[in-house]
C-alpha cells in the first residue's frame, strides 16, 4: 500500500478501498485514459438542451462548443463556434460570425442553420430545457416557451406528429394570426401541474379562419400538437449560412457569457431528427462538435472521451483520452486519488480536509466561489406555506455548526442567495440565528414550543456532506423548535425528479453561478423559471426582477436586484445556509486547470506534464 494511502487510514475505509480497486480492475484490459477525474456522480444526460447539473456540464462543454467558449482561468468570453462576433451600438443586437472550417464530428459542415435549429429546439417547451430563463433576454424568446399569446400574435400550429416518430421530430408547421382564444386557459395545480387544456385558437391561415385545439376531447376544433408564438418573430435570425444574429428585448450586460455556457451549444439536426431522444445521445449515435466525442458510457463506472479529429482547435487539445468517473462516494474519491487512479476529485470527505490543506497545498487550496449552498421550501405544503414557519426556521439555525459538520473547508455562513464577491452588487441579508424570536414566530403560527406541528422531511442527495448536514439541522431544530424532523435520501436521477415535482417538504440544493451576475442567482425563484422548484410565486418579486431586465443604468439596475433579493430573504423559499469554497483537488503535474470563482475547468485546455507525473509517481510508489 503506497504511504500516501497509510497517512490518512484513519480517515478512510475499507469500503472505500474496495470501491477504489474495483474501479481499477474495472478497465480490465483497456487502456487507462491519459487524464482521468471523479465526476461525483452518474450524469443524468449528455443533451445539452435538457440538463442543469455541473456533472453533465463538464462532459457536455467536451462534447459540444457554443458560438463562444470560456477563457480557462479568467472565464471572460473567447471565440468558439463563432470566430468574431459585432453589438451595435444600442447594445441589442449581436452578430456572430461562424468560423468556416467548423464541423460537425461526422465531418459535415456546422453553419448558422444548426444553432437557428437547436436554440428553436432549447426553447420549445416540449423540449423542457431548464435553462431558458437565460435566453429570455433574446427578443419575444420568452413568449415562444411560455406560449404567452394574445388576440393579433402571429402563431405557429403545429399539427400532430407522424404516427410513430422518434422524440424530435416535430409535425408540420402552419402560420398564421391568432384571432381569438376560446375557453379559459389551465389551471395549475399545487405542484405545477396544468390541466388539459381544452381551450380553442382560432387562427387566421391564408385568409381563412381555422379552429385548432391540443384536446382530443374537444369538438368542432382541428387537433394540433401545439399553438405558439411564431419563432419567425423571436430575435434569433439567420442572415447567411455563416451568419447568426441575435436581437435583445433590452441591454443585457452578460450575454455574452450566456451564449457562451453550454446550453446554448449546438444539436445535429439530422441525429436528433435521425434517432430522437434519448436514442441520438447513444455513444454509437452521437455527433458532436466539441473538442471530444463520446466513445463510450458504462453506467455506474465510467465516460470515455476522445479527442475529436474534427474539432477546428485540435491542434491545441493535448489529450487523446479521458475518463470521468461516477464516483459519488467522496472517500472512494480521495482513495482512487491517492492511489493514482485520478488525477482531479471535485470533492472530498470533510474529516481530512485539514490534514490535506496542511499537507498538500499545492493541491488543495481552498478559495472562494461564486455558488451558495441552501434549502427549498415546498411552500405548497402547511405549515411551511406560513412565512413565519420559515423565518422561525431559518433563526433556528447555527450556521457555523452546519459548516463544522458538514464541508469544514473554510465556507462562510449565508444569509443571502447572493455570496460576495459580485463587483457594484451588495448582497441583502437576512435575519441571523436568534433561538427566542424563531420560538416566538413558531408560537404565533400557533406551534409554541413545537407542539402540534406535523412531522417534516429533509430530501437530500446521496453524498456524506449532505447526510452530515441534514442530520445537523434535524438536531437544532429539535432541539430549538420541538419539531420532529425525518431525512429522505435519494440517488441524483430521482432527488432531481423529486424536487421538480414538488414532493418533498424540505430539500437540499446547491447553485454555482453561470456567470458573474446576480441574476444568475435570483432568477432561480422567478414565478416560472425551471429551476423554481419550491412552489414560491411572488408578484412584487417578479416585478423588480423585470425591472432590472428593462434598467440600463447598472447602478440602479443593481438596487432593483438588491431590493428583490431583500424580498426575498424576508419571504424565504428558500434558506441559505452557506456560500462554497473550492472543494476539489487536483496533482500538479496537470496543467491548464485553474484555480477560479465558478470551478469550471474547459476539457480542451487541460494536459499533462508526463516528467512530473513520473517524479511524483516514484515519490509516493505509484505505478
Amino acid at each position: 500500500m503506497p504511504a500516501a494511502v497509510r497517512k490518512f487510514l484513519p480517515w478512510l475505509f475499507p469500503a472505500a478501498l474496495v470501491g477504489a480497486a474495483a474501479w481499477a480492475l474495472s478497465i480490465g484490459t483497456l487502456p487507462p485514459a491519459e487524464f482521468t477525474f471523479c465526476n461525483a456522480t452518474e450524469i443524468k444526460s449528455v443533451d445539452p438542451h435538457r440538463i442543469n447539473g455541473q456533472p453533465e456540464g463538464r462532459i457536455v462543454e467536451a462534447l459540444f462548443e457554443p458560438l463562444l467558449r470560456r477563457h480557462p482561468e479568467t472565464l471572460q468570453p473567447i471565440p468558439g463556434m463563432a470566430e468574431r462576433w459585432e453589438v451595435s451600438q444600442d447594445l441589442k443586437t449581436y452578430t456572430f460570425h461562424i468560423r468556416r472550417d467548423a464541423l460537425w464530428s461526422d465531418d459535415t459542415p456546422l453553419t448558422a442553420e444548426d444553432f437557428y435549429y437547436s436554440f428553436r429546439r432549447f426553447l420549445l417547451p416540449a423540449t423542457g430545457g431548464e435553462y431558458t430563463t437565460l435566453f429570455f433576454a433574446v427578443k419575444n424568446s420568452e413568449k415562444y416557451t411560455k406560449r404567452l399569446l394574445k388576440e393579433g400574435d402571429p402563431v405557429e400550429v403545429e399539427l400532430p406528429k407522424p404516427a410513430r416518430s422518434v422524440d424530435g421530430i416535430r409535425g408540420e408547421i402552419l402560420t398564421g394570426k391568432l384571432l381569438k382564444i376560446e375557453g379559459k386557459e389551465p389551471e395549475a395545480d399545487e405542484q405545477g401541474a396544468s390541466s388539459d387544456d381544452r381551450r380553442v385558437f382560432v387562427v387566421e391561415i391564408d385568409g381563412r379562419s381555422r379552429r385548432f385545439t391540443t384536446s382530443s376531447d374537444v369538438s368542432g376544433a382541428e387537433l394540433c400538437q401545439t399553438v405558439l408564438f411564431d419563432f419567425r418573430e423571436v430575435g434569433v435570425r439567420l442572415v447567411d449560412r455563416h451568419t447568426l444574429q441575435l436581437v435583445l428585448e433590452n441591454p443585457t450586460p452578460y450575454f455574452l457569457d450566456v451564449v457562451s455556457f453550454y446550453p446554448l451549444a449546438p444539436v445535429q439536426r439530422a441525429c436528433v431528427e435521425r434517432h430522437g431522444y434519448p436514442n441520438w445521445t447513444k455513444p454509437e449515435n452521437i455527433v458532436s462538435n466539441g473538442a471530444y466525442r463520446l466513445q463510450f458510457r458504462r453506467i455506474r463506472d465510467r465516460i470515455r472521451l476522445v479527442k475529436s479529429d474534427t474539432y477546428w482547435n485540435r491542434a491545441n487539445v493535448k489529450l487523446n483520452t479521458i475518463d470521468a468517473l461516477a464516483a459519488e462516494n467522496i472517500t472512494t474519491m480521495l482513495n482512487l486519488y491517492l492511489t493514482g487512479k485520478a488525477d482531479w476529485v471535485t470533492d472530498l470527505p470533510p474529516s481530512v480536509k485539514p490534514e490535506l490543506r496542511r499537507t498538500r497545498p499545492k493541491e488543495y487550496d481552498p478559495t472562494p466561489q461564486l455558488s451558495v449552498y441552501f434549502y427549498r421550501v415546498n411552500v405548497t405544503r402547511k405549515p411551511l406555506d406560513d412565512v413565519r414557519v420559515r423565518r422561525a426556521l431559518s433563526m433556528a439555525l447555527n450556521r457555523k455548526e452546519i459548516i463544522e459538520a458538514g464541508p469544514r473547508a473554510g465556507e462562510v455562513p449565508a444569509l443571502s442567495l447572493v455570496p460576495e464577491g459580485i463587483a457594484g452588487y451588495t448582497p441583502a441579508n437576512g435575519d441571523a440565528e436568534n433561538i427566542a424570536e424563531a420560538k416566538r414566530l413558531l408560537a404565533e403560527a400557533g406551534y409554541a414550543e413545537g407542539r402540534g406541528f406535523p412531522r417534516i422531511e429533509i430530501l437530500y442527495n446521496s453524498h456524506d456532506v449532505h447526510r452530515a448536514i441534514a442530520e445537523v439541522i434535524q438536531s437544532q431544530w429539535k432541539r430549538h423548535l420541538g419539531i420532529t424532523v425525518g431525512l429522505v435520501n435519494q440517488e441524483w436521477g430521482v432527488f432531481n425528479s423529486t424536487t421538480r415535482k414538488l414532493e418533498y417538504d424540505v430539500s437540499r440544493a446547491g447553485w454555482i453561478g453561470d456567470y458573474n451576475d446576480p441574476t444568475t442567482f435570483l432568477d432561480l425563484l422567478i414565478s416560472n423559471n425551471e429551476n423554481n422548484q419550491t412552489g414560491w410565486k411572488d408578484a412584487k418579486y417578479d416585478e423588480l426582477m423585470t425591472a432590472a431586465s428593462r434598467e440600463i443604468d447598472p447602478a440602479k439596475r443593481f438596487q432593483l436586484l438588491h431590493d428583490a433579493e431583500q424580498r426575498l430573504v424576508e419571504q424565504l423559499p428558500v434558506i441559505p445556509m452557506y456560500h462554497y469554497v473550492s472543494k476539489e483537488m487536483v496533482r500538479t503535474y496537470v496543467k491548464g486547470l485553474y484555480s477560479n470563482i465558478r470551478e469550471e475547468h474547459p476539457l480542451w485546455a487541460v494536459s499533462i506534464d508526463p516528467e512530473e507525473k513520473a517524479r511524483v509517481f516514484a515519490a509516493e510508489g505509484l505505478r
